[in-house]
């Protein structure tokens, strides 16, 4: 039975890197397709990316394609302020699963990997939180949610989450600047 589960988990991680990859690819040929159009959306601009990157990162578990939206951002905007703005909006998005842990409204013990979480959260506490945050993964809301639950003090938490997620944003900001210019040259778009 253990054996079953595993090759299923193996499944379905291997489904969510297609997925990611798929998203990814599909979202530079839309900016590709549309760019021209973009400059209708631009009068949103940052509060947008603001708000869409907080609400991808508000879900609890299901992950979303908020990093997406900052590589396709990069193309269009400062990717220097991409980054910091998706950075800041993903954070306060991960606050939905620190308060669920905090408020005890979840069954924590209860979530994958909580333990190994748990004993890593203990030891090293805000460094945890800004590696887990720097680096596209599922476990970040489990990890927002131990801190919760453990009492992590705010500010310890945030702080590193908004700094691992600006870092990252960063990344996939200027990547959306340089793959679209890139991929511009080749098409003669």
């Amino acid at each position: 039975m253990e054996a079953r589960t595993s090759t299923i988990s193996r499944r379905r991680l291997w489904a969510a890197r297609v997925a990611v990859v798929l998203i990814l690819v599909g979202a530079v040929w839309f900016t590709l397709r549309y760019r021209d159009r973009f400059s209708e959306w631009a009068r949103f601009g940052y509060p947008a990316i603001f708000l869409i990157s907080a609400l991808t990162n508000a879900t609890l578990i299901l992950p979303l394609p908020g990093l997406a939206v900052t590589t396709l951002a990069g193309g269009m905007f400062n990717p220097w302020i991409v980054g910091v703005v998706a950075g800041l909006g993903q954070a306060v998005g991960e606050l939905s699963g620190y308060l669920a842990g905090y408020s005890g409204q979840t069954l924590a013990e209860e979530l994958p990997r909580y333990s190994q979480i748990a004993r890593w959260m203990r030891r090293y506490g805000p460094a945890v939180i800004f590696l887990l945050a720097l680096v596209p993964n599922p476990l970040f809301d489990v990890a927002g949610i131990v801190a919760g639950s453990t009492r992590m003090p705010l500010l310890l938490f945030f702080i590193p989450c908004a700094m691992g997620k600006i870092l990252k944003n960063w990344i996939a900001a200027w990547a959306g600047f340089y793959g679209i210019e890139l991929l511009q040259r080749w098409f003669g778009g």
